[in-house]
């Protein structure tokens, strides 16, 4: 399957909260395909699938040269202070803010047997989990900014040549 086109900043589904994933058919199987099929790209920490439109809840990574994806994920556990990291999106190209996210995080989910499956870590990993897991939660990394820097951002979206 090729890479999907990523939806940007405005679109509704990037503000839904994604459907859990019931059965395991042809469809969740190439939604998968899709998925990892688009993180393969240079610069592609992670995928979400509202963020290929589909509302769905699973996303793929690409984190240290480690690819795959997870169906159904839940946050089960962030540990640390939370700290501010340099975060962007696909979703809102070109933007770059400091971004509340804690050092460690653990998800839970299932595989495409069903299989349980937890993915953790540290640094990107644990950035990307939590990322991801807001865009199946409706949420964009703007949404977890301070007021300044949310203000800002907006300011630089509306002038884009994408918007």
């Amino acid at each position: 399957m090729p890479e999907r086109q990523i939806r940007l900043f405005g679109d509704p589904v990037l503000k839904t909260v994604s459907d859990p994933i019931g059965i395991i058919d042809a469809r969740v199987r190439g939604l998968v395909d899709d998925l990892v099929d688009s993180v393969l790209l240079p610069g592609r920490a992670g995928v979400a699938a509202s963020q290929i439109g589909v509302n769905l809840r699973a996303f793929s990574y690409n984190v240290d040269g480690v690819v795959g994806y997870i169906l159904n994920p839940v946050v089960v556990e962030v540990t640390g202070e939370p700290g501010l990291v340099e975060e962007g999106c696909l979703s809102v190209p070109g933007l770059w803010y400091p971004t509340s996210r804690y050092p460690f995080a653990r998800v839970a989910g299932i595989d495409l047997e069903g299989n349980p499956v937890e993915l953790s870590g540290t640094g990107i990993m644990a950035q990307a989990l939590q990322h991801e897991t807001d865009h199946l939660d409706g949420l964009l990394y703007l949404d977890r900014l301070d007021k300044e820097n949310r203000r800002a951002a907006m300011k630089e979206i509306r002038q884009s040549t994408w918007f």
